[in-house]
């Protein structure tokens, strides 16, 4: 859907503080849609040549059915097919009168009010809704009217929206939650049914007409001080287990403060359920702790039984496990630090890199960079991708570089030495600069990260001695190799292949799906 300021260009001059006025106004207006049980629309003029008006915003009310069911955002009127707004903007006033609704084949009520800024006329604002004959209004209805009409006379004032005002919480109550009008001394003039419940669940059960809020016993609310500044301010009141959200918004004529609409939402549940995902994210932080700490016991413990044996394919196991189970030790240790239940992966990659670095023998140190963004994903996916990631860059630094002096257990690469790695750029979180001209002949190894949107493209490129002619992935016999196919292929679902280019280079794409933490809230 296109924003108010997409919608302006192009069709209008508005300069950019008329723009963020009516940004304002837009941003808090769903109040008026409910005080006064109606849709608003928000036209601003074309221009003087063209003639006309644009629909730059609309809004439906919570507390009575809509009069539009179809979106007008976007939509142009010409002078003659709305005059009411034309002369709205003529005399500077608000102008009553009917206009047809061809959707619904009947005529609507139509106020238009002019929407000034520092004195001149920028939009003008509607307030449509079926005409009603014969019904005669109750005292809520008439109260939230008489309301909207004040504060529809402070828009042709420009006095509403506020110049200032805090941005708008998903918690902040709304017109239906509960609704108290005060006077020009702060006293109580009307309360409705979900206000009064509220002020019950604050221990208040005494008469509160004509008294203040402070002589209720409420000394710490919002009221006094949007009273002073002449804007609106919001605060919440806790008292036990109970929480009563308050917005206290004050109305104003002439530059002075004549009463104040105090919009109340009884917010206990929301706190409660707050409080119980705060003590299921620490549960949850523990959880990965201990299992970190217990993984990091056995990383020991193997790395321990690997000392005792002789150099051959028994410590080479050995020592192969301990990194793989230190590797899912990492991930577990980032998500204690958290309180989400994802994990931005580029925390963890340096880890890895200094692991694979530590592999390299002390006559071919080798280099290992990454670069790239692979952003946050859950536990499920950063688990298996660390350990993939893992063995890869192992086997490269163990077996890449055989010709030169390396490693050389399980030999899947073969031939002439590779002509070194294309610059990949430089590297984010590297244990050293990816274009470091003094490494760029030796042996290096790179990984490259790339995310869109739910997939995630990897490679690990090296420079050493390639694929030998005929390898298969699908075939090899490979321990890590075949430990990365399938994590890959199975428990990622995603795609592998490994092709030789100045080295062995090795691809897959995996799909990352961000966690669903309102299912989590659900557990």
């Amino acid at each position: 859907m296109a924003t108010l300021a997409e919608l302006l260009r192009g069709r209008t001059l508005a300069p950019e503080a008329v723009v963020e006025h009516l940004q304002r106004l837009v941003s808090s207006w769903g109040i008026l849609s409910d005080l006064s049980f109606s849709d608003l629309l928000l036209f601003v003029p074309i221009s003087a040549q063209q003639g006309g008006f644009v629909v730059v915003g609309q809004v439906r009310p919570t507390t009575s059915q809509t009069l539009h069911l179809e979106d007008l955002l976007g939509r142009e009127v010409g002078d003659n097919e709305r005059p009411l707004l034309a002369r709205a903007c003529a005399l500077g006033s608000v102008v009553e009168g009917e206009v047809p609704v061809t959707a619904r084949s009947e005529r609507a009520r139509v106020v238009c009010i002019p929407v000034r800024m520092r004195g001149d006329i920028v939009a003008v604002l509607t307030r449509e809704a079926p005409l009603v004959v014969g019904r005669r209004a109750g005292e809520l209805e008439r109260v939230y009217v008489g309301v909207f009409d004040r504060l529809a006379r402070m828009v042709t004032a420009g006095t509403f929206p506020f110049p200032a005002d805090e941005p708008l919480s998903s918690e902040a109550p709304r017109v239906g939650d509960g609704v108290m009008t005060l006077d020009g001394a702060g006293r109580i003039e009307f309360s409705s049914p979900n206000a009064v419940n509220a002020l019950h669940r604050l221990g208040i059960y005494r008469g509160i007409m004509g008294a203040s809020l402070a002589e209720l016993g409420l000394e710490h609310t919002p009221v006094p001080v949007a009273f002073n500044q002449q804007l609106p301010v919001s605060e919440e009141l806790e008292l036990g287990d109970v929480a009563v959200f308050m917005r206290c918004i004050p109305l104003l004529d002439q530059g002075k403060v004549t009463g104040a609409l105090l919009l109340v939402r009884d917010v206990t549940d929301l706190r409660r359920r707050d409080r119980l995902l705060l003590g299921k994210d620490v549960a949850i932080r523990e959880v990965h702790h201990r299992v970190k700490n217990n993984l990091q016991t056995i990383s020991s413990l193997l790395r321990l039984q690997a000392r005792r044996l002789p150099k051959g394919d028994g410590r080479h196991a050995l020592e192969e496990a301990e990194r793989r189970v230190r590797s899912i030790a990492v991930v577990h240790e980032i998500l204690s630090r958290d309180t989400t239940d994802e994990v931005d992966f580029n925390d963890i990659l340096p880890s890895l890199v200094r692991m694979a670095e530590d592999l390299s023998s002390a006559t071919v140190p080798t280099k290992v960079t990454w670069s790239g963004e692979a952003g946050e994903m859950g536990a499920q996916v950063a688990t298996p991708l660390a350990v993939a990631l893992n063995e890869l860059m192992q086997n490269a630094v163990e077996h890449a570089f055989v010709a030169l002096g390396g490693h050389g257990a399980e030999h899947y690469h073969s031939g002439p030495a590779g002509h070194g790695v294309p610059s990949p750029g430089a590297a984010s979180g590297a244990t050293g600069p990816a274009d470091d001209p003094d490494n760029a002949s030796g042996p290096r190894v790179h990984v490259s990260l790339s995310r869109e949107g739910d997939l995630l493209s990897v490679q690990v490129r090296d420079n050493g001695s390639g694929l030998p002619e005929g390898f298969s992935i699908e075939a090899t016999t490979s321990l890590g190799l075949s430990i990365v196919r399938g994590l890959v292929n199975s428990q990622l679902g995603g795609t592998m292949k490994m092709y030789n280019d100045g080295g062995t280079v090795v691809e897959f794409v995996v799909p990352v799906k961000h966690s669903d933490r309102d299912e989590l809230a659900r557990i």
